[in-house]
């Protein structure tokens, strides 16, 4: 199979990338958060299996290393503990937040009155109202 020229251009843009990361992960002090470096591992996981299904090898393999990057950059260099704790946090953490918001955003069968009752009542025997911070 005759290699296409665009093969070797994705591999280009990811040695780039794999490159720019470097001194992301030899500073010790640099803290990058993990909203930012755990979407774009996961991001070049996906683009290295497209890219080997297309039979693209090249490509994939350059993916594979910007995932690799990133993922030592999630487990290194964010905020906090430092480890696969930090994308396992990550993870949990977006879990909780979806729950939220699916809780909020799906009605209650009383079309979300009684939450709403229950919190006046809760005010109303506190005395006073609790801010939104």
């Amino acid at each position: 199979m005759e290699m296409m020229w665009q093969d070797l251009v994705f591999l280009a843009g990811s040695v780039l990338s794999i490159v720019f990361l470097a001194p992301t992960i030899k500073d010790a002090s640099a803290r990058v958060p993990l909203g930012s470096s755990v979407p774009s591992m996961t991001i070049g996981g996906i683009y290295a299996f497209t890219y080997g299904t297309m039979g693209m090898t090249f490509s994939a393999a350059g993916s594979i290393g910007v995932a690799v990057m990133w993922s030592l950059i999630a487990c290194y260099r964010a905020p906090g503990e430092q480890g696969m704790k930090n994308v396992l946090r990550f993870a949990t953490d977006l879990g909780r937040q979806t729950r939220d918001i699916v809780q909020i955003a799906l009605p209650t069968t009383d079309g979300g009155h009684e939450q709403a009752q229950a919190q006046s009542q809760t005010e109303h025997q506190s005395g006073h109202q609790q801010s939104a911070d």
